[in-house]
């Protein structure tokens, strides 16, 4: 792609005030590097990305009120994490981590262990310990 040709389409990226860095060629043909607010074929992608996020944690809301999991659940989706991310944040092994996912294992944990999952998703023990999803 040519520099004059990048694509400055409005995208989630501009409300954000991020832009993305585009390998492209200069009036001499030499790669150099450029900037890009978006364009219309990833705006798209991205919005339908982040509504697929937004399902999955309203699910998970849901979930932790109907009492399917614990509020683990509900924060590893907020905070767009999963099992192995969520588990290398806390120093917990993923198996641990399914377990406490569980509301009658969750209810019984140690403020300590509370601790390691409210400090990787940057909220309190008490925030963690009082969410019912509703």
């Amino acid at each position: 792609m040519k520099k004059q040709d990048i694509p400055q389409d409005e995208s989630n990226l501009q409300s954000a005030n991020m832009t993305e860095m585009l390998y492209v060629t200069d009036e001499n043909n030499n790669y150099t590097t450029a900037q890009s607010i978006g364009w219309e074929a990833k705006k798209a992608a991205l919005d339908e990305s982040m509504e697929l996020i937004h399902e999955r944690i309203q699910e998970a809301k849901q979930n932790v009120a109907d009492g399917i999991v614990s509020p683990i659940i509900y924060f590893m989706e907020l905070n767009k994490m999963d099992l192995q991310v969520l588990a290398a944040y806390a120093g917990k092994w993923q198996w641990t981590v399914k377990r406490h996912a569980k509301p009658n294992i969750f209810k019984k944990l140690s403020d300590s262990t509370l601790k390691k999952y409210a400090d990787a998703f940057g909220i309190s023990v008490d925030e963690l310990k009082n969410f019912d999803g509703k």
